[in-house]
């Protein structure tokens, strides 16, 4: 890794448009977190009343905090579809979750973050969720990643022995008739859930009570090789918290959601550790939520917690309300990295690096808020935002805590929120108010704009299809897919890990 250029250096480089990427004798690495279901409160930075998050509280008083920063999608894989292909689901097909039988995944002929970056003399790592499909080529040893370590969707879609928040347990079932037997009624006869690395099923069902520490190992143990391959690094960590508590641990102060929130911080700060053991300056860790609540498009439906670090290149101490998004981490990184997009489509995310740097505060002046939420929905725009104007052209429609599904109205003109005056969205402009007739044609020619950009665009459609053969099992023998292995194939990797992993550069 090289030695990052001097701040004054960097400022001057960006103000005069350059693009080499900011560290002078080499590439910088990036380490980009997404923690599930985040919601904006969540941080003790964002809210003072949580008491849960010193690590995270500490990131951001070392960097940047973006109070109005978005997930491209309120549910789980068209979050993480667009995070890494700076596109919206409308464009890279994947517009609802894929279940556990799911054949597809984020299409083939979508080019992810990841393959930018491997082309680019990176090494790359995915490690926690992927939920983008896990079957054939849509696992993510075939999407760009050198390495894979984790689990292949949402830990509450299937059983283990040591269940976590609404985990279930997965008992074994006798091979006789277990449906027909009372004896047997309480065995769980779904798919345990199976922890990978790479192509390996290594632990079937997978202990959630030792997860977070075993994805900190793997992204030591990735960090240290690709150190010693002398190549600059992207890690994706995507953590299953807050989606449900992986354990539950005895409650305190905010019970077992805020023991979820004190394990996630830890985990955060021993990856800053790691980070920072590698020379400061030399990595960019970016932290962020992914869907906060499920299938609406409500502030508390998409706008995340967001911080970057960079000492020597991001400001600390620092808040900007530039409205960004996670669709902005692809041509980002991409830009600092020195490579180029991809050709022949169209990106929903922008190079926001002179915000990141300090030396603008000026994101998105237009931003689409998709339904993306159960199987069925096509992830159509129902909200749009412009400037400090949010105008709904659809509302209801989510699923509540008890399953229920709330009734879905279409609005024409469209619900219009003054969200400087009105962050809870409790009253719409009034549509005869000089505001609302002042602001409705510039919101209609956007949203008009915006959808004829999506349907001229190269886009592509994810394939939803269900077959059992698509279930990821170590062991068709078992009715739960059951196995434990002490060891992996990736013995290039395990051969590194000794009690200095957890000490990499220093």
């Amino acid at each position: 890794m090289g030695t990052p250029a001097p701040g004054s250096v960097l400022l001057l480089a960006v103000l005069m448009g350059l693009c080499a990427p900011p560290v002078a004798q080499g590439k910088p690495n990036f380490i980009v977190i997404l923690a599930d279901d985040l919601g904006w409160g969540d941080l003790g930075a964002n809210w003072a009343e949580t008491k849960e998050t010193p690590h995270l509280d500490e990131l951001a008083a070392e960097g940047t905090r973006f109070v109005d920063f978005h997930s491209a999608a309120s549910t789980c894989s068209p979050s993480r579809a667009s995070l890494l292909t700076g596109r919206l689901g409308l464009r890279n097909g994947v517009t609802h979750n894929f279940a556990i039988s799911s054949l597809g995944g984020l299409p083939l002929n979508e080019t992810t973050l990841a393959e930018v970056l491997r082309a680019a003399g990176y090494s790359t790592a995915a490690i926690g969720k992927w939920h983008l499909g896990h079957h054939g080529h849509h696992h993510p040893i075939f999407r760009g990643f050198d390495y894979y370590f984790g689990i292949p969707y949402s830990h509450d879609m299937g059983c283990t022995d040591t269940p976590g928040y609404n985990v279930p347990p997965c008992p074994s079932c006798p091979q006789h008739s277990a449906a027909t037997s009372p004896s047997n009624k309480d065995c769980y006869t779904d798919v345990a859930l199976p922890l990978f690395e790479n192509l390996t099923i290594i632990q079937q069902p997978v202990n959630l009570s030792s997860l977070a520490e075993r994805y900190v190992e793997a992204a030591a143990r990735f960090i240290r090789q690709a150190r010693d391959s002398s190549r600059p690094f992207f890690l994706y960590l995507a953590l299953a918290h807050m989606h449900v508590p992986l354990q539950i641990a005895p409650p305190r102060d905010r019970g077992i959601y805020g023991a979820a929130l004190r394990e996630m911080d830890a985990l955060v700060g021993r990856l800053k550790h790691l980070a920072d053991s590698c020379g400061k300056g030399n990595t960019l860790l970016w932290f962020t939520g992914g869907s906060p609540a499920k299938q609406t498009t409500w502030e508390g439906g998409h706008r995340v917690p967001a911080l970057v670090y960079w000492p020597g290149h991001v400001p600390a101490e620092r808040s900007s309300r530039a409205m960004l998004s996670t669709l902005d981490v692809f041509p980002t990184l991409v830009a600092l990295a020195g490579a180029t997009l991809p050709p022949n489509r169209r990106f929903d995310g922008v190079d926001v690096s002179p915000v990141l740097f300090g030396l603008s505060d000026v994101g998105h002046k237009m931003l689409l808020h998709p339904n993306s939420g159960a199987a069925g929905k096509d992830g159509a725009v129902e909200a749009l935002r412009l400037a400090q104007y949010k105008a709904f052209y659809t509302t209801g429609g989510a699923k509540a805590c008890d399953g229920s599904i709330g009734l879905e109205e279409h609005h024409w003109p469209p619900l219009i929120f003054n969200l400087d005056r009105d962050i809870q969205e409790q009253e719409p402009l009034d549509v005869a108010s000089r505001e609302y007739q002042a602001v409705l044609p510039a919101v209609s020619r956007a949203y008009a704009q915006a959808l004829e950009d999506i349907a001229t665009d190269n886009i592509t459609f994810a394939d939803y299809s269900k077959d059992p053969s698509a279930v990821p099992c170590c062991s068709t023998q078992h009715k739960a897919c059951r196995c434990h292995t002490a060891t992996s194939h990736t013995a290039s990797l395990h051969q590194r890990t000794d009690r200095r992993a957890t000490r990499l550069c220093v």
